[in-house]
C-alpha cells in the first residue's frame, strides 16, 4: 500500500492542489483602519502561494463582526476590490485560495462598535487577558445576548459575505467556527446558556452553524466550503465539559454534505482546556466522511506522520509560514528554516517588517 506524502499533489474534491499543505489562516493586521485588503497583503499571500491551499486570515462579515484592530473585512464593495488583488496574486502563482469568514462575537469590545456592547449567545464575558481595541488594550466586557430574531440576520451576513467572496474571485470559503468566536460560542455549553431554539442541548447549540453552512452553500457548492472547529482549544476562555459529545455531533452532522473539508484544531499549541483527553484526528475520521485537515503546532515530521497514517488528508501550517514564505520548497529539500518571527511583528501595523521581508532559499 502506498502511503500519501505531504508534498505530493492532492485532489481536494474538485480542486487539484499541488500538495497537501495549507497556509493556515493567521490574523496579521495589515489592512489598516479601512479594513480594505491592499498590495502589501497581496505580496504576502503570493509569497506563500506554493501551499496546496491558501486560507486567508479571518475576515469579518459585517461591522458588527469586527473585534480585531486592522483586520480585513468582506462587507463593502471596496473590500471586494481589495481582495481581488489577493486572489489574482495567488492565482498568478498557480495557487488556490479560500476566504475565512469570521464574526468575533464576545471576543470584541464596545470600542469597535461606537460604545454599543458586542454580541454573543449569552451575556457571559471572557475571563482573562484583555482585548486590543482602537483605543488601546482594555479589559473584556460583558456581551449582549442576541435576541432570537437577530440570529437569521447574522446568518444572512454570512451568505452575503460568501457572495462577495465569490465576486472577489475566491475558489471557496472557510466558515470559522473555532477559537472562541461567535459560532464557537454558540456550539459550546460554557458560553451558550440559552433556553430557546439556539441553546439548551447539543442539537440546538449546533443550529446556527447548520444554518450558516446551509446559507453559504447556496452561493458556493458544498465542495468549495470548509468548516473550522477547535474541540481542544482554550483560547478566548473556551472549553466545555461536554466538548467530546458536542464536537462529535458537529462532525457527524457535517458529514455527508460533500464539504470541501473539516478543519480541526487538534493540536494543543494554542492552549488546551484540560477537561478530558484531547480529541484526535482519528476520532473525527471515524465520524466525518470528507477530507480532514489537521492544524496547530505541526512540524514537518508530525505533519508527514499524520498524512502518511491516513489520519488527515491535509495539514494547515501557521507559524513556520510567517518567517518561511518558501516553506514548501524548504521542506522538499530538507533545508533549514529561518528563525521564528518576532512576536512583536505578528500583528504590527508597521508594514513589511516581519511580514514580507523574510529571505527565501534563493
Amino acid at each position: 500500500m502506498n502511503h500519501p506524502t505531504l508534498i505530493e499533489a492532492f485532489q481536494l474534491q474538485d480542486l487539484s492542489l499541488r500538495n497537501r499543505i495549507a497556509l493556515a489562516p493567521m490574523t496579521r493586521a495589515r489592512a489598516g483602519e479601512s479594513r480594505v485588503p491592499n498590495d502589501l497583503m497581496a505580496e504576502y499571500y503570493a509569497q506563500r502561494s506554493t501551499a496546496g491551499l491558501v486560507i486567508t486570515e479571518a475576515t469579518t462579515i459585517s461591522e458588527q463582526a469586527n473585534g480585531w484592530v486592522n483586520s480585513p473585512g468582506i462587507y463593502t464593495d471596496e473590500m471586494v476590490e481589495g481582495w481581488k488583488l489577493i486572489t489574482k496574486a495567488v492565482r498568478d502563482k498557480g495557487g488556490a485560495v479560500f476566504l475565512q469568514l469570521w464574526h468575533t462575537g464576545r471576543a470584541s469590545h464596545s470600542d469597535f462598535h461606537g460604545g454599543e456592547p458586542m454580541v454573543a449567545p449569552s451575556a457571559i464575558k471572557i475571563e482573562g487577558d484583555g482585548v486590543h481595541t482602537p483605543n488601546g488594550k482594555k479589559d473584556h466586557e460583558v456581551p449582549r445576548a442576541l435576541d432570537a430574531e437577530e440570529i437569521p440576520l447574522i446568518v444572512e451576513d454570512y451568505r452575503k459575505a460568501a457572495e462577495r467572496a465569490k465576486s472577489a474571485g475566491f475558489d471557496g470559503i472557510e466558515v470559522h467556527a473555532a477559537n472562541g468566536y461567535l459560532l464557537d460560542e454558540f456550539l459550546q455549553s460554557k458560553t451558550n446558556h440559552r433556553t430557546d431554539e439556539y441553546g439548551g442541548s447539543i442539537e440546538k447549540r449546533f443550529r446556527i452553524l447548520d444554518e450558516v453552512v446551509n446559507a453559504v452553500t447556496t452561493v458556493f457548492p458544498a465542495n468549495r466550503v470548509g468548516v473550522r472547529i477547535a474541540p481542544n482549544g482554550a483560547f478566548n476562555d473556551m472549553g466545555s465539559p461536554d466538548f467530546r459529545e458536542q464536537f462529535t455531533y458537529v462532525a457527524k452532522q457535517l458529514s455527508g454534505r460533500g464539504l470541501a473539508y473539516l478543519h480541526v484544531m487538534d493540536g494543543l499549541a494554542f492552549g488546551f482546556h484540560e477537561l478530558g483527553e484531547p480529541m484526535t484526528l482519528p476520532e473525527f475520521r471515524a465520524v466525518f466522511d470528507g477530507p480532514l485537515m489537521g492544524n496547530c503546532g505541526y512540524t514537518h515530521e508530525t505533519a508527514e506522520e499524520a498524512v502518511s497514517a491516513g489520519h488527515a488528508d491535509m495539514i494547515a501550517i501557521g507559524r513556520p509560514y510567517i518567517s518561511n514564505p518558501d516553506l514548501v520548497d524548504r521542506w522538499k529539500v530538507g533545508a533549514e528554516l529561518n528563525p521564528e518571527a518576532d512576536v512583536a511583528d505578528w500583528y504590527s501595523p508597521g508594514g513589511a517588517k516581519g511580514y514580507t521581508d523574510f529571505p527565501t532559499m534563493s
